[in-house]
């Protein structure tokens, strides 16, 4: 007698497999969601590490909003520079509640946050990669790229030997002549504006943007060499890439969300393919000029020098982040610096006496307002130095950073459990007074007399470039820049900040104002 196979069993088959597979995912969903967040916030616990309660997806992300939220409204008399109840109002609440080092939650993702400067220290000290950049997500990786700032190990020390010898003081001293051209530029157009107003001279500037352009003009020039309209194009689908990465940053993701094709995922790989293409072509360009001159900036990373040690993707990558970090970060610097000279003029005196100091402006070689300022001559402008570092330390580009611990770690006695970010509060630690002294909210550059490591009561308390070996290798490039451009201005006009100015920084992925900074220039004679 035949035996006849049951149609049903396959059907089983797949129904257990099914079943099978969803009690596994469903499983893990519980341990990752519920069990862990429990079992992390206790060992915390038991350590005396609090903080606000972890609710299931969203963690700690839905109070962190609504503080924000709340805050974005907020105007700040313009003599206060205490940014933080804007840029970081939800750190602010919970540290006065929980103390300098508390546990939040970004989702399901313990976040410790370190407000001890010599915890702060062991981490960005950290040689062995136990405190490791966190995974940036596609908007962050489309603007600046996987370079220098997120990648790790043996791949982070290849790229910093290509990419070093672009930023010797050599080098940069070099690209001086370039950055006062630039700048020259700016300042011309500026001259006949308020020339042209005729009276006292006077025009208004919203010197923001202005420095923007300025900043991309630099880079686009020192980098990309004559490709300056190539240069241009990547700045401005970055802006967009910037706006899109903003809007992202602090929103709920889930695994695959980057593959939907949203409106805002179509534009993010359309303006990424864009920028990929611009810079190729500028990278074969300058490759093929390398191989006839040996000379320039390009040679180092753009020429070819780099492109023996490195792939394509690698060398297009390292120049997303120089081109963003570049202009962005040293116009934000100079947009903040021209706000606090502009509200405190004795300051802006005193910098414009320096700059027009006889053996500087010998130093330039021509012994008179005209002359180009080079490396030499800026070298001696200690004021100058000293208004950068206190203005950093107000208005540095970076308001919070991460990192994630890749293992089990002890960081001042305190037992973090791998997966960890601990999230350091550089807006936060910049005032605080047992650190900076009891005026630490105030303008003061000459806390910085005796150098920057002399500052406060811990060495490398400034934090606006990161500290350890891992400290952003572009600081004297923007600190030359930034020089260069303050002391033609100086040289050139008086300035105030224009009574429509509204005091609103924003933390757009760079401290920046929510509403321009509107500048009065008044040309002197």
């Amino acid at each position: 007698m035949a035996i006849v196979a049951s149609p049903m069993g396959p059907v089983v088959a797949v129904a257990v497999a099914v079943a099978l597979v969803l009690l596994t995912w469903l499983w893990t969903a519980l341990v990752q969601l519920v069990w862990r967040p429990y079992a992390v916030a206790r060992a915390f616990g038991r350590q005396g590490i609090r903080g606000p309660a972890y609710r299931l997806f969203v963690g700690s992300d839905g109070e962190a909003n609504a503080m924000r939220a709340a805050a974005r409204g907020d105007v700040l008399d313009r003599r206060c520079h205490d940014i933080v109840p804007r840029v970081l109002p939800h750190y602010r609440a919970w540290m006065s509640r929980y103390g300098k080092v508390l546990v939040s939650w970004s989702g399901a993702t313990p976040a410790l946050c370190v407000g001890d400067y010599a915890m702060v220290k062991q981490i960005l000290s950290d040689r062995t990669g136990l405190y490791g950049k966190p995974e940036p997500g596609p908007s962050i990786l489309a603007l600046i790229g996987n370079g220098l700032i997120f990648i790790g190990g043996d791949d982070w020390a290849r790229h910093r030997r290509v990419v070093h010898p672009a930023f010797t003081m050599d080098k940069l001293k070099m690209m001086a002549k370039t950055m006062a051209e630039c700048a020259r530029e700016v300042i011309r157009a500026w001259e006949a504006r308020a020339s042209a107003a005729g009276g006292e001279r006077r025009v208004q500037v919203e010197v923001g943007q202005q420095f923007q352009e300025l900043t991309a003009d630099v880079i686009s020039h020192t980098a990309f060499g004559s490709s300056y309209r190539e240069g241009k194009e990547v700045f401005v689908a970055q802006r967009e890439l910037q706006s899109i990465a903003f809007s992202t940053i602090n929103s709920i993701r889930f695994p695959g969300h980057q593959y939907i094709p949203t409106k805002t995922n179509l534009r993010r790989r359309h303006l990424a393919k864009k920028v990929r293409g611009t810079l190729m072509a500028i990278i074969r360009e300058r490759q093929i000029a390398a191989a006839k001159e040996d000379r320039g900036y390009g040679n180092d990373l753009l020429g070819g020098g780099g492109a023996r040690s490195m792939t394509m993707d690698e060398i297009v990558d390292e120049c997303k982040t120089f081109f963003f970090a570049g202009h962005d970060t040293t116009s934000h610097l100079l947009t903040w610096a021209m706000f606090l000279l502009g509200t405190h003029p004795d300051w802006q005196q005193r910098l414009r006496e320096e700059v027009l100091r006889e053996e500087v402006l010998r130093e330039c070689g021509g012994g008179d307002t005209e002359a180009l300022p080079n490396g030499d001559a800026l070298s001696k402008l200690k004021l100058m130095t000293m208004v950068l570092y206190e203005t950093l330390r107000l208005y540095g580009p970076v308001s919070l950073m991460a990192r994630t611990a890749t293992a089990d770690a002890e960081l001042g006695g305190v037992r973090v459990p791998k997966g960890t970010m601990t999230m350091i509060p550089v807006a936060i630690l910049h005032r605080d007074a047992d650190v900076w002294g009891v005026d630490a909210g105030e303008f003061d550059p000459l806390r910085f007399r005796d150098g920057v490591n002399k500052a406060a009561t811990h060495a490398g308390a400034l934090l606006a470039f990161s500290l350890g070996q891992r400290s952003c290798i572009g600081q004297d490039f923007a600190m030359l820049e930034a020089k260069t451009t303050l002391a033609m201005i100086l040289r050139r006009f008086a300035f105030e900040v224009s009574p429509e100015y509204v005091h609103a920084p924003l933390d757009f992925l760079t401290l920046q104002p929510q509403c321009g900074l509107p500048i009065v220039l008044k040309l002197l004679d």
